[in-house]
């Protein structure tokens, strides 16, 4: 059986088949969490960049893809739901107060 790359991320110490292919299954999600969690930090970040240079259009578009990345994160357990909502009220609330 060939191995594949993602799998080389972590060491899989399990006594059972099933318990060695959940392992598996974890290292996978883990990199995709990361990888969505870091989309998320990221999209946030060019909405507070925007902000400071009072950029209200661009503000307004990237808050949009922020918010649909932090629902995303929320739906799927990443996030706890009260989370991305009060990081989406915080970015509204820079926003909206963008002259």
């Amino acid at each position: 059986m060939q191995k594949k790359e993602y799998l080389t991320v972590g060491v899989i110490v399990a006594n059972h088949k099933s318990s060695e292919k959940r392992a598996k299954q974890d290292i996978k999600k883990n990199l995709v969490n990361k990888t969505n969690e870091s989309k998320m930090k990221t999209s946030v970040k060019k909405v507070r960049d925007a902000v400071t240079a009072g950029d209200k259009t661009a503000a307004g578009e990237f808050f949009k893809a922020a918010q649909a990345e932090l629902r995303k994160l929320a739906k799927t357990g990443v996030i706890k739901l009260n989370t991305a909502a009060r990081r989406t009220a915080r970015l509204a609330a820079q926003v909206n107060g963008v002259k």
